[in-house]
């Protein structure tokens, strides 16, 4: 919820920013609300560290892929943050993408134009244009404090009855400091990596087109969204703290606490672990699957450098599971 939904807008506004002279990574900071559960909470604290140390391959970021007669490759599990912590890339990561003979992103294309063209194109997926209203789904509280994330997040005013829960959802997931480090130019891990590849001259293909992306933002049922709005909307206070927790996680290499952090967070505010259902399946199994698939040929080539959202590595469905399954020894190189 916190970091993989707001990979769509975190990369658009990197994107625009790009055009500007990039200012220096920064650490925005805050609260490790996961720390801070093991005072708070002991039983959830331990029941999500229990839960991580059961989900498979979730205890690294770069992962090497070997089959006889090809040359190895590389997996490495990004985060969608400016953060100076998060794009200093490990040595090792940035060795192997150093020597790599195919850079492969989420998306390829993340151009300002190819974003606009795939927002303007789909609006509907992101703004409700049949008379319906975010107002009428939300309690008048909930309502303005959207109206007050909308208003600072610069968007026009009414569009706030408008949005889809999703998109708001995307807005919460951006603190105020990594957004202004966006709008200064600092480009996100992704970008970064992207710009050290061009920079080396290695080719740059993406397993997904923007337009799928949004397909898979938009296709979380809207009760779901709902529901994960709302607690996004609890924790509106928190929100440097919350980023700053899943920083954590991405730096300590617990990833695998991820989803377990956020359905005990909702739990505490009444709203139950089937409200992820949909987020799991659609953003992570489903797309997981179409990377593997799209995967492959790179693989098969040998010399690939393929970066993707931690989330996607880690889990029997995740892609180290998947390329395994395709016949290829994977193992942590990190």
């Amino acid at each position: 919820m916190i970091s993989r939904i707001g990979a769509f807008f975190s990369i658009f506004a990197a994107c625009a920013a790009l055009a500007a002279e990039p200012a220096p990574a920064e650490q925005c900071g805050g609260a490790d609300m996961l720390v801070e559960l093991a005072k708070t909470d002991p039983g959830v604290h331990r029941k999500i560290l229990d839960e991580a140390a059961a989900t498979e391959n979730a205890n690294a970021l770069l992962w090497k892929i070997q089959k006889q007669g090809t040359a190895p490759s590389y997996l490495f599990g990004t985060i969608h943050l400016s953060d100076g912590r998060a794009t200093a890339l490990p040595k090792v990561a940035e060795d192997v993408l150093s020597t790599a003979k195919t850079v492969v992103l989420e998306v390829a294309d993340a151009s300002e134009a190819a974003m606009t063209a795939a927002m303007f194109g789909q609006s509907e997926r992101i703004f409700y244009a049949d008379g319906r209203s975010l107002a009428d789904k939300l309690s008048s509280e909930d309502f303005r404090k959207v109206e007050t994330v909308a208003a600072s997040a610069g968007m026009p005013e009414g569009f706030a009855r408008v949005m889809r829960p999703w998109l708001v959802s995307t807005l919460l997931s951006t603190s105020e400091c990594e957004r202004k480090q966006i709008a200064a130019g600092v480009p996100v891990l992704d970008l970064v990596i992207a710009a050290k590849a061009k920079a080396k001259g290695i080719p740059l293909v993406g397993l997904e087109t923007v337009d799928e992306q949004l397909v898979a933002l938009s296709g979380i049922p809207e009760d779901e969204q709902i529901e994960m709005l709302t607690v996004g909307l609890r924790y509106l206070e928190r929100r440097n703290d919350m980023l700053e927790s899943m920083l954590q996680m991405y730096l300590k290499r617990q990833m695998g606490a991820a989803i377990p952090f956020q359905i005990a967070l909702a739990g505490k505010v009444g709203v139950g672990p089937s409200a992820f259902a949909g987020f799991e399946r659609i953003l992570l199994v489903d797309r997981n699957a179409g990377m593997s698939r799209d995967a492959l040929p790179h693989l098969e080539k040998g010399g690939a450098f393929i970066a993707v959202g931690a989330l996607h590595l880690l889990g029997k469905n995740g892609l180290v599971a998947h390329f395994r399954n395709a016949g290829y020894t994977v193992t942590a190189a990190d």
